[in-house]
This record gives C-alpha cells, structure tokens and sequence, in this order.
C-alpha cells in the first residue's frame, strides 16, 4: 500500500552558523552566532516524534561526512589550510534540510510505475555544491529495490537544481496520479534565483511525467528578493490543497488559472499579503511547514513555534482553522537551532510517496529507533560550535567520530 513518508535529515554534529547561504535572512543574521549542534539534533528527533504521535509514517536520513576533505582536496587546500569561507564550507551541515535532497515523483504519476527520485545538484552555493554525491549514495541505499524505485543522478550543469523545494503534488489521495508542478525562478533584486526551468523540464522527462500533468510556474521576483529563495518559504501543497502567499507566483492570476486548469479539484487558500506581508511570512516560516493529512483524513499544518510569536502570522493562522477551510489543525514544533540557520519544519523533510515495506528498513523510524539515535547524539554531539572552532583540528574528530557512532548504532556501515 502506497502511503506518503517524511524523511527528516537528522541535524549534523557539524551544524554551525557561517552565513553562507546568499539570500537566506535568517542565515545571514545569525552568521557568526555560536550553534548548539546537540540541542539542534534533539529538536529534529523531536518533530519526528511528534509526527509519528500525529499517525503520520516517518522515515530519517543520515548526516553526511564533515568536514568534506575530498572536496578540499579537489581545490588543492586541507582544513587546515583552507580559508576560513572555505572551511566553513566543507563543514556545512546543510544536508540536514532534506527537502534539498532530490525531486521525487510517486510511482502512480510516472510511466513505468515506479517511485522516481533525482538527486538535486545544489550548485548554485557552494557549500550545498558538494552535497549530492553522499545524499546519492544514500538515496541508493535507502531505495535500492528497482522493482519500486528509479533513482537518478543530478540534472548536469549549469541548471541548478534544488529539489523537493521547488517542487509540490496536487492529487486526491497521495496513492493517486497527480499534477506535478516545478516551480522555477529568475533574478531577486540582489539575490539569486536557484532552480532553472530546463531542470524542472529534465526531471520531468526522466522520471516519464505526461506532460498534461506537469506544470512550469515561475516565482514571484519579488518574493525571492524578500529572502524567500524556495518556493517552500512561500507555498506548500498538499492532496488537494494550495496554501500560498498571495504575492508567491510572478503571475498569480495565470498560475492559479493553469493549476485549475490541470487540476480542477484544487483548493487554493491564499494569504493575502494585507493580512501577512511577505516580511511576516519569512520571518515566522509560515509557509515551510509540513502540510500533512492525518488517519482521520483531516489536514493538519506542523509549523515551527516561531509563528506563534508573529501577531499577524499567528491570528490569520486562528482565523483559518477556526473556519470551514480545509486545514483545521496547527501543530506548532520548536525547530530554533534549524530555524536560525534558515529551514523550517519543511526544509528538514523529504516526502516520499510509497510502500513503507519496499524501503531499506534502517531508514524507517521506530520509537526504539529515535532512542537509539538519541542517545548517540546526547553522547558524541558536540554541545556547541563557535566560527572559530572550525579550525580546531578536536573538532574534526569529534565530528568524524559522532557521525561514525550513529551510523554503527544503526547498522549503516556502507556510508561510511
């Protein structure tokens, strides 16, 4: 049976705050900020434990080797030589936000039948660039069965491709064909747009979508240049439902007429910037959340705590679920240590539409599982990271170290 799956990037030993994502707000305002890598990792474990205690199938992905000395090795530098940019660039734990992982198209929209997923090419900055080999390897571990599975290099140079979010479904049911819509941007004011139409249109080939069940919308300039640098800042989907920002797409009115057009059974529920500005929006991460639907068949929007601190946000929020809408429930997480760097409760997950017993089940939580984990983060995470430690040759190792333990505790040698 065909269910959808949330895989959660389990938040790194080497997590930190060095600025380095151009156009991320909050990533830019915390740079140089001391990070607290094992609380980070606990909250992760935390939302994932409270999914699971909505109903909801939870599965998690592993941290991928920091610092990154294969890639500074290509450069022909070390960490100890490195640039400070730079190393802090082979530290980067941004793996953590798995929406960055790879596009994914369930087996009931593609030709062959099978689930499709493309691992994303980042390349657009450099410290995110060097991720896709490692997020590879475990993407062909974790859906290794072919029988149910495709799972597909990254779209080449020089169309950045960033994944899950810029990407959202519309279906009736996620075990039904859908509408698979690629969101695409151009210039932001100072800002860089991050996801090209030609790797929307190549995923979309791969993974043999028909092409009446695809849609290209472009994001609003304007909205990137407010620091919305995915579509998932701004709109998330979910079965049926839209909910987005009313200034999310450049041409709002043609966007909505093309997804109604395709799927006529869309609810699109708009926020209207007179009630929360696009500032608002970014700052509480309204719109990265985890737009769900429980067993009872209801919708639910799991969104981080930071949004009850935003008046506007939070009373638009009340207004909506106290009405006839079809989102009915919030479920506020703490995500902080994630959040300050710049991804919300959605950027941390990868949604995976398929048969739970078709996936390596190492990858599939379980409650004894999310203890195991924890206690390895509670024991090798280093409890906190200021910039100037990136230098210090104990914490390579005890980041090496962490990351070797967990991947022990859960039987996943091959990714060492």
């Amino acid at each position: 049976m065909l269910t959808e799956i949330n895989f959660d990037g389990i938040i790194g030993p080497s997590h930190n705050y060095a600025g380095l994502s151009l156009g991320n707000i909050a990533s830019a305002n915390n740079a140089g900020a001391v990070s607290e890598p094992r609380a980070a990792a606990l909250q992760g474990v935390a939302k994932m434990r409270s999914n699971m205690a909505l109903g909801l199938p939870q599965g998690y992905f592993m941290p991928l080797d920091r610092p990154n000395a294969g890639w500074l090795d290509a450069l022909g530098c070390d960490v100890a030589s490195a640039e400070a940019h730079m190393r802090a660039a082979a530290f980067s734990a941004s793996s953590m936000w798995a929406a960055n992982a790879a596009t994914v198209s369930p087996a009931p929209d593609t030709a062959d039948g099978r689930c499709h997923l493309t691992v994303a090419n980042l390349m657009t900055m450099p410290h995110r660039s060097h991720e896709w080999t490692g997020t590879l390897a475990q993407l062909q571990l974790a859906f290794a069965d072919q029988r149910h599975f495709a799972v597909h290099g990254p779209v080449p140079a020089p169309f950045g491709d960033e994944g899950a979010a810029n990407h959202m479904r519309l279906c009736p049911r996620h075990d039904q064909p859908g509408v698979e819509i690629f969101v695409y941007g151009k210039a932001g004011g100072p800002f860089p747009a991050r996801q090209h139409v030609e790797a929307g249109k190549a995923i979309a080939r791969r993974h043999g979508l028909a092409t009446d069940r695809v849609l290209m919308i472009q994001q609003s300039e304007t909205a990137i240049a407010a620091g919305a640098f995915h579509n998932d800042v701004v709109a998330v989907a979910n079965e049926t439902v839209l909910f987005t920002h009313e200034q999310a797409f450049e041409d709002r009115e043609a966007s909505y007429a093309a997804i109604r057009a395709a799927f006529p059974a869309v609810q699109i529920v708009e926020v209207p910037a007179s009630a929360v500005s696009l500032a608002d929006a970014i700052k509480s991460y309204l719109f990265n959340a985890q737009l769900v639907t429980l067993p009872s068949g209801g919708q639910a929007l799991v969104l981080p705590s930071e949004a009850q601190e935003v008046p506007a946000v939070w009373r638009y929020l009340e207004q909506m679920v106290a009405g006839n809408g079809p989102i009915r429930q919030l479920v506020p997480v703490n995500v902080r240590q994630s959040m300050a760097n710049g991804g919300g409760p959605a950027c941390l997950r990868l949604r995976v539409v398929a048969g739970p017993a078709t996936i390596d089940q190492r990858f599939i939580a379980t409650p004894e599982r999310l203890d195991t984990i924890e206690q390895v983060i509670a024991k090798h995470w280093p409890e906190r990271i200021a910039p100037a430690d990136l230098a210090d040759p104990a914490l390579v190792a005890a980041v090496r170290e962490a990351r070797a333990a967990l991947l022990a505790a859960l039987g996943l040698a091959e990714l060492e």
